[in-house]
């Protein structure tokens, strides 16, 4: 993950400098040649993935892309803070450290974690959180039509897979997280990150922010303190969002970050023909998406 900026560019070395001194691990090391186990940890993971997502946003900067609006899923969000102007990079990534640090110390004391639940209507997994969960599990992610993300204790993650796979409604996949993000069992990190983020100063943004729980943009920057607090024990409601530029009329969308999943979470809901869609994952595809934009 991020092999490329940390080979040729010295913002993104910088972040992972700053990031590597306040964790007290070498995570370019982690980054490049693991163990991924000890990368999955809240603590690692988030500041090493905003500090490469930050480094392709400040290239596609450089070389003239800039948003009209921003969003990010999740973690994503934290990074959409700097993008828009909120903060700093430097502060972005001590957010990131801080939400990572304090994700990890809910891991720690519970079994716990997500499950992705696909093909089966948003109602019927409701009906099954009722059902099964038994109050230890939540929806996490209403991320597209028939495609959501459930949080909480593994056994009762376990009771719900096995139900969908014995009835045959859909599929389920475990996601790859150590913790029940996005869950009640946040409860107590949220009281301490909205504590710890109150005496960082925000700025307005200088583009629209959509933000996770309310799927609208917002420019105050106290509600945008406790819009990204209260994603940590919160759902993230990202099809929501995707209507919401849609509505704005978005018409050519960048993912930023080593993975391609929110490219195909945007055709799925309903970004077709008509929409160019741009994944950032390397150097080549900044080159890439430079020319494009010239020639558009």
């Amino acid at each position: 993950m991020g092999s490329d900026l940390l080979r040729h560019d010295p913002f993104t070395r910088a972040l992972f400098v700053d990031a590597s001194d306040t964790v007290h691990e070498d995570l370019e090391k982690l980054c490049l040649h693991g163990p991924v186990r000890q990368l999955m940890h809240a603590r690692f993971l988030q500041p090493a993935l905003v500090s490469v997502c930050l480094g392709y946003w400040h290239r596609l900067v450089e070389n003239g892309i800039r948003p009209d609006v921003v969003l990010g899923h999740s973690l994503g969000e934290i990074t959409s803070l700097a993008a828009a102007g909120i903060v700093a990079p430097e502060v972005c990534l001590q957010i990131a450290i801080k939400r990572g640090e304090l994700m990890d110390s809910v891991a720690r004391n519970c079994k716990g974690g997500m499950l992705a639940i696909l093909f089966v209507p948003l109602a019927t997994v409701q009906r099954l959180i009722a059902e099964i969960g038994e109050g230890r599990i939540v929806l996490a992610n209403d991320n597209a039509p028939e495609q959501v993300v459930v949080s909480g204790e593994s056994l009762f993650l376990d009771r719900i897979a096995a139900h969908i796979a014995r009835e045959k409604l859909g599929k389920c996949r475990r996601v790859e997280v150590v913790g029940p993000w996005h869950s009640p069992f946040m409860d107590a990190s949220r009281a301490v990150f909205e504590t710890w983020v109150a005496s960082i100063p925000f700025s307005v943004p200088n583009v629209p922010v959509v933000f996770n729980a309310t799927a609208a943009p917002e420019r105050d920057p106290l509600i945008i303190k406790q819009l990204i607090s209260g994603q940590l024990n919160r759902p993230v409601f990202w099809r929501k969002c995707m209507e919401s530029l849609k509505a704005i009329g978005v018409d050519t969308l960048y993912e930023i970050g080593p993975q391609r999943v929110l490219s195909g979470l945007a055709r799925i809901n309903g970004f077709r023909k008509g929409t160019a869609i741009h994944t950032v994952s390397g150097l080549r595809d900044i080159d890439r998406v430079t020319v494009l934009a010239l020639v558009e």
